[in-house]
This record gives structure tokens, C-alpha cells and sequence, in this order.
């Protein structure tokens, strides 16, 4: 599973590289480059708690092999598309693949009813999806400066060829899903969501946004100050990779300290991390350990977001991970159409930071006593 992931979030990481390059070919703003971003987000986000429900009824594994292979071939075709709405509707496609891997894939890694150790088997799942992205940006500009845009469905072969590979070697979940009870109604969902899950909802969508404000804006504003292609690039695989370890740690950590206060100290210090990394940039040295720190800290927060979410619908694993991740993530997407407008606006870099504060809301939501008086100490959940 963090084999796929890694593959399924490569394609998901190649659009805002690529994001000067297609705005020049199709003169599109600020606001029309964030708009395709966002797309994709929102596909691969918005549905996930949908695929998560239908991989508790109906079993895991078709979903978790089909989402990567949907998600390569539609987005590695997007140098095919000549106009803005092909590309919508390419990224879109390539979006729903990976929004119905996530919810099966979330629910192989964690394993809720084994107890313990949820979070550091989550942070080896989550850190091939880090890897991934932290591939995806460079293997895309170099494929395209290689073979250009048209040349970019070279890139679908990869999942291709090992997806079927993967379906045998996956547990189909029959099993599980015959002796498993029905997962809880709309109503007991929505309930859930009134309470502890709202609230971990809302630090999931914060961060969302956050990190995807800054992956789309950077490139962006490399280009605006006269970077390269390349730069915007390395920009975003230093953040990416960093995130890889970040999960790792975030997972560890999850298993041994207080979850709530761990999400506390992780956005406190995302807020300035962020700050500097888009203040300075990535031409200079001190401006890539920036980033670096600033997607450490980010995806930090991702592993005891998904465990404490889990455990408080321990019957439907993958409709948690679906309303934390997924929902979360299309909720926090589409407020970086704002920063777009604001960037057209004021421009790109200063819109970036006068949106990054929005981290404080992350903070107050993680300082809320239903969390940190809810039994989601790793050890009381053990």
C-alpha cells in the first residue's frame, strides 16, 4: 500500500510545476492556474468519504488498485488537452481515481482493530504517498523538458504495468467484510461530526489549505521573480520530501504522547515555518531549509489527525478516513482559489503570506477541551 501510495500521489504532485509552463501556452491568470489545481484537489478530496463507505460494504481492494491506475493514466494525458476545460475535466478524472484510493488504503495501512501501533503503520503508508510527491514534481518538469507536454503520458506506464502486479498481492477483504457489522448510518455520522470528529475535521481542512496554498503558489512565484521551471521544481520536492519524514514522525509520536497536544505544538510551529519558507524562497540555502521545515511540520499532523479520527468510528475506518482526509482536504481547496484571486490582485507572494495565518484557527481547534480531555492518549486506546 505505500508502494501505491507513492505511485498514486507522483501524478497528483505534477501540476503545479507545471503550472507557468500551461499558463503561458494558454494565457491563462493567477486565478485560472489556482482554478486547475484546486480541481484536482477537490476531485481527489470531496468524494473520499463516498469510496470510503462503499470500501466498508463491499471490500477494499478493487478500490485501492483501480484509484492509482485512474489517477496515471488521466493526469500523465493532460499534455493532450488544448484548451482550459479539457484540462479541468482531465484533472478532475485523474482527481476521483485518487480519491478512491485513499479511504481502502488509509483503512489496509491502520488496521484500528489491532490496537496500538496505528500511527507508525499509518506514517509507513503516508510516507511512500510523501515520497511520491516529492518525485512527482521533478519527474514531471523533466519529462516535459525531455519530450514536452504531449510527451508527459510516457508517465502513465509505470502504474500501468504494476497495478495489476499489486491486486494480487493484496488481501481481497471479503472476509472482512462479511463478519464485519454495517458501518454507521449518514445520522451517526453527522453526529460524530458534531462533536470531537468536527473538530479534527477542521485541523485537517486548515492545514489542507495551507499546503495547498503553498504548493501551488510557489512555482508561481519562482516564476514571477524570474526563476526557473526547474526551481519552482526543487522547491516543491525539498517540501515534499520533507513531508515524507514528517509523517514518519507524526505516526511515531501519535503512538506515545497526547495526540491533541502533539497537533498543538506541530501547527504552532507551522505558522512561522511557513512564513519564512514563502519570505524567502528557494533561492538561497536558508530558504530551502525553510521549506524543508515548513513540510515537516505540515504533514506532521496527518497521522494522529487520521488515528484519533479512526478510533472515534472504529466500525467505519474508511468513512473516518474519508472525512479527514478527503472532505477536509476539498474544504481546504477550495479557499486556495481565494489566494489566487487575492494574487492577481496584490500578487503572488504577498497574497501567500497574508493567507498562511490562517494556521491559528488549526491551534484553537487543537486547544479545545473535547480533545484534550477525550481519551485520546495512545495508551487509554491501546
Amino acid at each position: 500500500m505505500s508502494c501505491a501510495h507513492g505511485l498514486n500521489d507522483a501524478y497528483a504532485s505534477f501540476v503545479p510545476p507545471l503550472l507557468p509552463r500551461i499558463m503561458n501556452d494558454l494565457g491563462l491568470s493567477i486565478a485560472m492556474a489556482a482554478t486547475l489545481a484546486v480541481s484536482f484537489s477537490i476531485a481527489s478530496a470531496l468524494p473520499q468519504p463516498l469510496f470510503g463507505y462503499l470500501a466498508d460494504r463491499k471490500g477494499r481492494r478493487i478500490l485501492a488498485i483501480a484509484g492509482p491506475l485512474i489517477t496515471g493514466v488521466f493526469v500523465a494525458s493532460i499534455g493532450f488537452a488544448s484548451s482550459f476545460w479539457m484540462l479541468v475535466l482531465l484533472l478532475i478524472l485523474g482527481g476521483l481515481g485518487s480519491a478512491a484510493f485513499h479511504p481502502p488504503g488509509a483503512s489496509y495501512a491502520v488496521r484500528v482493530s489491532e490496537g496500538k501501533g496505528g500511527g507508525a503503520r499509518y506514517s509507513i503508508f503516508a510516507f511512500g504517498g510523501s515520497m511520491g510527491f516529492a518525485v512527482g514534481p521533478l519527474a514531471a518538469v523533466g519529462l516535459v523538458q525531455w519530450r514536452g507536454m504531449e510527451g508527459l503520458w510516457l508517465a502513465m506506464l509505470p502504474v500501468v504495468i504494476l497495478m495489476p502486479v499489486f491486486f494480487f498481492g493484496l488481501p481481497s477483504g471479503r472476509a472482512e467484510v462479511a463478519a464485519a457489522k454495517a458501518p454507521p448510518n449518514l445520522r451517526v455520522v453527522l453526529r460524530h461530526l458534531a462533536g470531537p470528529l468536527g473538530l479534527i475535521f477542521g485541523i485537517s481542512a486548515t492545514m489542507a489549505f495551507v499546503q495547498r496554498t503553498f504548493l501551488t503558489m510557489v512555482p508561481i512565484i519562482v516564476a514571477h521573480s524570474g526563476g526557473s521551471e526547474t526551481l519552482g521544481a526543487v522547491a516543491l520536492s525539498v517540501y515534499l520530501g520533507a513531508q515524507a519524514f514528517g509523517t514518519v514522525t507524526g505516526g511515531l509520536l501519535a503512538d506515545r504522547v497526547n495526540r491533541a497536544s502533539l497537533l498543538v505544538h506541530l501547527c504552532s510551529w507551522a505558522l512561522p515555518a511557513h512564513l519564512l519558507a514563502i519570505w524567502l524562497g528557494p533561492q538561497t540555502g536558508l530558504g530551502l531549509v525553510a521549506i524543508g521545515v515548513a513540510g515537516f511540520l505540515a504533514m506532521a499532523t496527518l497521522p494522529p489527525i487520521v488515528v484519533m479520527a479512526q478510533e472515534m468510528i472504529p466500525g467505519a475506518a474508511a468513512v473516518s478516513s474519508g472525512i479527514v482526509m478527503g472532505l477536509a482536504w476539498a474544504t481546504g481547496s477550495i479557499f486556495v482559489l481565494g489566494t489566487g484571486v487575492l494574487g492577481d490582485a496584490i500578487g503572488p507572494q504577498l497574497a501567500t503570506l497574508v493567507s498562511i495565518p490562517v494556521i491559528v484557527v488549526a491551534i484553537l481547534l487543537a486547544l479545545h477541551p473535547a480533545l484534550r480531555q477525550g481519551g485520546h492518549d495512545p495508551t487509554a486506546g491501546a
